[in-house]
């Protein structure tokens, strides 16, 4: 027999399913585990704690539901015969809390189905990086998810700051990887071609035991923002073998003016001299400050109009002349010009006939 038909699991092959004759005597000791949910999800968990509970009933596992303490509790009885019946119990109720449906949630009971809930919160450091990066895993009207979960054979939920999956083993590992990568700033599309790869390679029968490294695509990192600069610019002085000059104390300073020689009584007079004079500074501003509210404006000087001429030259000489012509002309008659032409049209009719 060839070793790589021992290697492979033959299709449709399954794995016997663990029944009573196999722990005829039960269970030795009580188990139970207790999951918190969220108070939004209290209404839903009401309506459908009593399939929850005929699901695990069927497997002899009891289910309660607090909505005082906001918890789900799951524990063995003494009909439990399947000792991993409470761990899938455990990862029902988990599930539950986590949001996703109890119409995907029922198939972690089977044998070939497990969970993977991936904590995503605090793999980013800001809010709102992590929220574009979560947008970019369920993708332009959830396409990325979805075209994921086709890929995996698996049920994916994004709640929070967790991703729920729900699937075979293999397609889970794939799932969290995918996950992760995106969380690290690498598109999930990348991960998605490669898988769509996996699975064409997958179909030949003549690369199962070959390496398929050459024919995955090798994504690289392009890193296209510029390293920042920053606002200050430190300059370096040019170096000088000499120290800097020690700075005056109050003493020196007092010395060399020659306060340092009066008396108490006189520097405290000095001091309350100085005090009166910057309070008649800030009282004389404040008073041209004042002063300036009793000013009056410049007023704009007053430029008179000129009103226009109504008065026009009329010339009565053209008056006239409009006159003589109306009084030539009759009304509704033609005028000369035209008459002219009509009379000599008539005697041209006259000479021919």
């Amino acid at each position: 027999v060839d070793e790589s038909e021992l290697l492979t699991v033959p299709d449709g092959w399954k794995e016997p399913a663990f029944t009573r004759e196999d722990n005829p005597k039960g269970l030795l000791e009580e188990s139970s585990f207790a999951t918190l949910f969220p108070k939004y999800r209290e209404a839903y968990l009401k309506e459908c704690w009593p399939l929850v509970q005929k699901a695990l009933g069927e497997h002899y596992v009891n289910a309660a539901l607090d909505l005082i303490e906001g918890s789900m509790t799951v524990t063995t009885t003494k009909k439990t015969f399947d000792p991993y019946a409470i761990i899938r119990a455990r990862d029902l109720i988990k599930l539950l809390a986590r949001s996703v449906p109890f119409e995907q949630v029922f198939r972690i009971l089977q044998d070939d189905v497990a969970c993977d809930i991936i904590k995503i919160g605090s793999l980013v450091r800001k809010r709102e990086t992590f929220i574009k990066r979560r947008a970019r895993l369920l993708g332009p009207k959830g396409s990325t998810l979805k075209a994921l979960e086709l890929l995996t054979n698996c049920y994916i939920m994004v709640q929070g700051n967790t991703v729920s999956a729900l699937g075979p083993f293999s397609g889970l590992k794939e799932v969290r990887k995918v996950v992760l990568d995106t969380m690290k700033n690498i598109h999930p599309i990348y991960n998605i071609k490669t898988l769509m790869i996996k699975r064409e390679l997958a179909k030949d029968p003549e690369l199962r035991t070959q390496s398929w490294e050459r024919f995955l695509p090798k994504f690289k990192r392009k890193n296209l923002k510029k390293r920042k600069e920053p606002k200050k610019k430190n300059t370096k002085k040019e170096y000088t073998p000499f120290p800097p000059p020690q700075p005056e104390s109050q003493i020196d300073k007092e010395l060399a003016s020659g306060e340092y020689f009066l008396k108490e009584r006189q520097k405290k007079r000095k001091q309350m001299e100085e005090i009166k004079a910057k309070q008649a500074d800030a009282l004389k501003k404040r008073q041209e400050e004042r002063n300036k509210a009793f000013i009056p404006p410049k007023e704009k000087p007053i430029v008179k109009t000129k009103k226009a001429s109504t008065e026009k030259k009329i010339d009565i000489e053209a008056i006239k002349e409009k006159v003589k012509n109306a009084k030539k002309k009759k009304l509704g008659a033609l005028p000369e010009e035209e008459v002219k032409l009509k009379m000599a049209a008539d005697e041209k009719k006259k000479k021919k006939k």
